[in-house]
């Protein structure tokens, strides 16, 4: 039976390129593999023809040679064994081909993974986060073993070569025409075994302690904020770098100031005395005490910002406000003599005088009028 023309097998042009060839080879091998068609019985026989085919035009010697002579021109090459009879091994070229989906290269040694990250919660004050401070701070990790040098090994020894992988890392397993890679096994993935491990580590390089760390938190951060310390983290395996250690800022709530990015806001509560005649009220800062004039008239929910009051920004360095909201503080426990000048005042502010004395009383039943007037139309 002739033999179909390679290029026609795996339906590329004779212009190919070797990427075209290998994912239409790719293509092919996928559609076509025996475990994938176990009931079709020429699933097996288009299989190998399109694994000769992609031998062939991926070779550039071969491929001339088939360019110019056609399939006598590579049958001497193939040493009369169809394909892989000159030397190619299958799992090599299927391998190649599928190196993106099992692992790649034969001979890939596991690297030592770095240190892992770890992150540290830290509360604070809000006058902390304003102003600043150092603290200290224990963090459970792995370190670098100081007695083996993160070697694992016993001093005076070393790890020898797996006799399994014979140092690889990798070991091929054979499941029909398909060659796939995993981890070695018995030295999982490491390349080399320790026979006589370090006395402190046991073997890993690495050991749990608690480190103590001084941390120096700059003036300005907020919730969320984080400061990163290189290399405080897990340390690696066999001696790879060690991780990195994030510490993540929670400003606890204040009992009198809200932060809002670089403002602090806080309610004062005065007198209706003080609001309608106006007068002086001492509000806090976070550096102390200041007066802040009322006007005569002030509303409840009127603000007052007083300017470079509030924090200043660890980014940009900007100052923040303080933004007073002032709400009216209605008395309470009134004597009877309280109560009945109380009565005086709203009398005499009553009737006529009402529009002058309270305009924003008059014009919310005014409109409320105008309401049900137009609903009753």
């Amino acid at each position: 039976m002739s033999k179909r023309d390679y290029y026609e097998v795996l339906g590329v042009s004779k212009g190919a390129d070797e990427r075209e060839i290998k994912k239409a080879y790719k293509r092919m091998a996928m559609k076509y593999h025996p475990d994938r068609n176990k009931e079709d019985a020429d699933a097996g026989d288009k299989f190998k023809e399109a694994t000769e085919a992609y031998e062939v035009l991926t070779d550039a010697q071969k491929r001339a040679a088939y360019d110019q002579f056609g399939h006598e021109g590579v049958n001497g090459q193939q040493g009369g064994h169809g394909f892989g009879g000159g030397g190619a091994d299958f799992g090599d070229i299927f391998g190649d081909v599928f190196g993106d989906i099992f692992g790649g290269g034969q001979r890939r040694q596991q690297r030592a993974a770095r240190g892992a990250d770890l992150r540290y919660n830290m509360e604070l004050t809000l006058e902390e986060a304003v102003r600043g401070v150092s603290k200290e701070i224990k963090v459970p990790t792995l370190v670098g073993c100081d007695v083996c040098d993160g070697s694992g090994a016993k001093a005076g020894t070393q790890a020898k070569t797996c006799q399994t992988c014979h140092g690889h890392g990798q070991v091929q397993m054979r499941q029909g025409f398909f060659t796939v890679q995993q981890p070695c096994p018995q030295c999982r993935g490491k390349g080399k075994i320790i026979t006589d491990p370090c006395h402190k580590c046991h073997g890993e390089g690495r050991y749990q302690k608690t480190k103590t760390l001084s941390v120096k938190i700059p003036a300005g951060v907020d919730t969320g904020d984080r400061i990163r310390l290189s290399g405080e983290g897990e340390a690696g395996e066999a001696g790879a770098p060690a991780g990195d250690l994030y510490v993540q800022m929670h400003v606890r709530e204040h009992d009198i100031f809200v932060r809002d990015g670089n403002n602090l806001y806080c309610e004062v509560p005065i007198g209706f005395t003080s609001a309608a005649l106006g007068g002086e009220v001492e509000v806090p800062t976070l550096d102390g005490r200041v007066k802040l004039k009322i006007p005569a008239e002030t509303q409840t929910g009127r603000m007052f910002r007083l300017k470079g009051k509030g924090v200043r920004s660890a980014r940009s360095g900007q100052m923040g406000d303080l933004v007073c909201k002032i709400y009216i503080e209605t008395p309470v426990s009134l004597t009877e003599e309280q109560k009945e000048l109380l009565r005086q005042l709203e009398d005499s502010c009553g009737g006529l005088a009402a529009k002058k004395h309270r305009p924003k009383t008059e014009g919310f039943f005014e409109g409320v009028k105008r309401f049900f007037d137009d609903l009753t139309r």
